[in-house]
């Protein structure tokens, strides 16, 4: 019912008059019509004019091209893009419209050195039939060349630049990236960036939208981690469809937003204070918590939603706040002790504590006194999380090898792991309703015991029951972007960060 009322209500927007701009060379259009991109237009003499819908609510792009080809020595297609120097990461979720008429319909996103039809370029496209390729132009006017992909049929699409080398990464959404690289050609200092698509039919135009379209800047060479921080977007997901929305920037670091239980805001952390984001006007307050301005992003809202537990100050030491602000107090003494969740009836908390060396979960009551140690497993013990009902606490823990997701009773018995693959996972966090967890995953190339900023990271979900994680969103992100519990009360929704720097 969703999707037939999404086709409707594009189908009124494709017989409507809101297409932009039909000039077969770089319709201009207002920043705010085209999201991150500056301009559109036609490569090539094409016989139908190519337009474009920029729906902001659903952050989706409708791209309808016609074109003959993407391929020998010259192009035509429908271009939507942005000038820029340096690297660059480019994703979207693509899908086409309407069963077509050539296979080798496209629809892609590409780099190019210029808009001349002939200019070099290098674009990863999904075909009509499924065939999905990494192509590239080496010289002006020179035959087209392609590395294809072993994934048919991908919805998921990425291009990343590096340079001169070139990255594509494509999946069927809920899968983890397939990657390819190649070195080449040098497309110069500034080029063009964007999406595209070709109805491989000179006198046929084609249809397809381009959804969750995120334009990244990557960390760059000379900069320094922990001191030097990219922007920060918060979204919001919808873990049953993937959409993703972005509801507040900053220029800085934010992290870790929590989701309060009424479902109207969410906590999170900035510079060293936290703050409450309203959904309904979007306007971020500060909250106050007294002496303790170095609260790093590990904070939790007690499931009655009128306390939070906050970590901070150096060593970090763990205090609980009311929710609106107030004076801390302080429940751990010893530190460094990294505060991770509330027990459902409140009465204790679970922290991360570095005693003689190494990292173990803990508890404490949360009205202060002895705490006690769950887990005694050499290597870091983490992320320390109670089930809505009481039962279990998940945590993660890289006792194996690989960091993982595991369990155990309150009490600390029963210790078992869920997750068994060679990536790195962290931080799961368990649904209201108690029937899902989601989690950040890393790749092998980041070690085991970290989890940094600025990485290309996966949010994954796994029903409680256990089965085969699913991939729920395909981010750049990594420290701060899911480290506490960022579950909706709906149990459909999650909130979390991701980053890029300007351009």
């Amino acid at each position: 019912m969703v999707d037939a009322m999404r086709k409707i209500r594009l189908s009124c927007l494709l017989g409507g008059a809101l297409w932009l701009g039909l000039n077969p060379q770089a319709s201009a259009a207002s920043p705010s019509s085209l999201g991150p991109f500056e301009q559109h237009g036609d490569i090539g003499a094409v016989k139908l004019p190519g337009a474009v819908i920029y729906d902001a609510e659903q952050d989706a792009f409708t791209i309808r091209a016609s074109g003959s080809n993407m391929w020998l020595g010259q192009d035509e297609c429908h271009f939507l893009w942005k000038k820029l120097k340096g690297d660059f990461i480019l994703q979207a979720r693509v899908e086409f419209l309407g069963k077509g008429v050539n296979p080798h319909r496209k629809v892609g996103l590409m780099v190019r050195s210029g808009l001349d039809p002939r200019a070099t370029h290098v674009n990863v496209c999904r075909h009509g039939d499924g065939l999905t390729s990494l192509q590239y132009r080496k010289a002006e006017g020179a035959e087209t060349q392609e590395l294809r992909s072993e994934v048919s049929g991908p919805d998921q699409l990425q291009l990343e630049r590096r340079g001169d080398t070139y990255t594509m990464s494509v999946a069927r959404f809920g899968e983890p990236y397939t990657s390819q690289q190649f070195t080449g050609p040098a497309l110069g200092a500034e080029v063009f960036v964007g999406l595209y698509v070709c109805s491989h039919e000179r006198d046929i135009a084609e249809t397809a939208t381009l959804r969750d379209v995120r334009l990244i800047r990557p960390f760059a060479e000379g900069l320094v981690r922990y001191k030097d921080y990219l922007g920060s977007a918060v979204e919001l997901l919808d873990t049953l469809t993937g959409a993703r929305k972005i509801v507040h920037r900053e220029l800085d670091s934010i992290q870790a937003p929590n989701w309060t239980p009424d479902g109207k805001a969410l906590i999170l952390n900035r510079n060293g204070q936290l703050y409450r984001l309203d959904l309904a006007s979007r306007l971020i307050q500060l909250i106050d918590t007294g002496e303790q301005r170095q609260n790093n992003n590990d904070h939790a809202l007690s499931f009655d939603g009128r306390q939070l537990g906050i970590s901070s100050g150096q060593p970090s030491r763990v205090y609980t706040v009311p929710v609106a602000g107030g004076i801390p107090t302080l429940i751990t003494p010893t530190g460094p002790s990294y505060f991770h969740g509330w027990s459902p009836d409140g009465k204790f908390l679970t922290f991360t504590g570095e005693r003689g060396g190494n990292y173990d979960v803990y508890v404490v009551p949360a009205a202060g006194g002895p705490e006690q140690r769950l887990t005694s497993a050499e290597g870091l013990d983490d992320g320390s999380e109670y089930t809505p009902d009481g039962k279990w606490i998940y945590f993660n823990s890289v006792r194996t090898g690989r960091m993982q997701i595991w369990r155990m009773k309150p009490d600390g018995s029963g210790q078992e792991q869920i997750t068994f693959d060679d990536a790195n996972n962290w931080f799961a966090h368990v649904s209201p309703d108690g029937k899902s967890l989601a989690f950040i995953t890393y790749g092998t190339e980041v070690a085991a015991g970290d989890h940094p900023f600025y990485q290309r990271v996966y949010l994954r979900k796994l029903p409680i029951g256990g089965g085969k994680p699913s991939v729920i969103a395909y981010l750049y992100g990594g420290q701060g972007s899911f480290n506490v519990n960022s579950w909706a009360p709906d149990s459909r929704k999650l909130a979390f960060v991701s980053n890029s720097g300007t351009f």
